[in-house]
């Protein structure tokens, strides 16, 4: 794959590479129809990266349709699918990992310690081998843009990073591969997520910046709703991920929960989305 890239940015040719795990949706598609229309060449790569999964994690059982996913990928006209099995990405000898520093510990990186040394990992390697000059990475993966962002400026390295709203189901649950563990019950409760943050958010159009106040609003929401054990409801600045004293425009409101088994995190940015 390097030598291919190499290649293409020799011709003049920009890359845009859409990192994923595979089991790919519509998010996915957004991504590479982003990507596709803002670069010349549009590389897919799909790795399950057990460095991000921790002892309680799904890896085992995290979905793999590889031939479902080439198809989808081949009718969105991408120039190449990048699959490496696991011994290319960490060979036998492989020593290094990357420290995310204290942003990684907070939020995801409290519930999921080690989750963001493995992601910042794999990504730099991705990026590496790929060449690409944009990046690109969905907004419902708040805290991982967050990291990714300051590992390419804290480490200068060559790449844009292209951030795309998240793409949501008709009644609102943001689209993940990690849905498809919820039972028909906690589907029909899942839309919570969105509709806890809405309503948070249109507190904060009309005035409401106490963040504290913003977060009772989404905790209150989702306490009521049959099956959700909230993990974290947090107002965060969007490049400390401290709590502001204030809530302001750009600001994120972010949430994780779990239906079950299924962890599911969302987030909205306080007025800037269309609610």
């Amino acid at each position: 794959m390097q030598e291919q890239a190499i290649a293409w940015r020799h011709a003049g040719d920009d890359i845009g590479l859409v990192p994923t795990m595979g089991a790919l949706h519509a998010g996915h598609d957004s991504l590479v129809s982003r990507g596709r229309r803002e670069n010349q060449r549009v590389v897919v790569s799909i790795f399950v990266n057990p460095k991000q999964f921790g002892p309680h994690d799904d890896f085992e059982k995290y979905p793999r349709p590889f031939e479902q996913d080439r198809a989808r990928l081949q009718a969105l006209d991408v120039d190449a699918i990048f699959h490496p099995p696991i011994d290319q990405i960490y060979p036998a000898a492989f020593k290094t990992r990357v420290d995310p520093g204290p942003l990684g510990e907070v939020l995801e990186g409290k519930s999921r310690p080690g989750h963001f040394g493995g992601v910042l990992t794999v990504v730099l390697k991705l990026l590496n081998l790929t060449q690409p000059k944009r990046a690109y990475f969905g907004q419902k993966d708040f805290q991982q843009v967050v990291l990714v962002r300051q590992l390419v400026r804290d480490l200068a390295l060559p790449v844009r990073i292209v951030v795309v709203r998240t793409v949501r189901a008709p009644d609102g649950l943001a689209i993940s591969s990690r849905n498809a563990y919820l039972d028909s019950a906690q589907r029909r409760v899942a839309p919570v997520v969105r509709q806890a943050l809405t309503e948070a958010a249109r507190a904060f159009t009309v005035g409401e910046t106490n963040p504290f106040e913003l977060e009772r609003l989404t905790t209150d929401r989702l306490a009521v709703a049959p099956g959700v054990a909230i993990d974290y409801v947090a107002v965060v600045d969007e490049t400390t991920l401290s709590r502001p004293q204030h809530a302001s425009p750009g600001s994120v409101l972010a949430v994780a929960v779990k239906l079950g088994s299924t962890r599911l995190i969302d987030n909205v940015v306080l007025g800037a989305e269309r609610l």
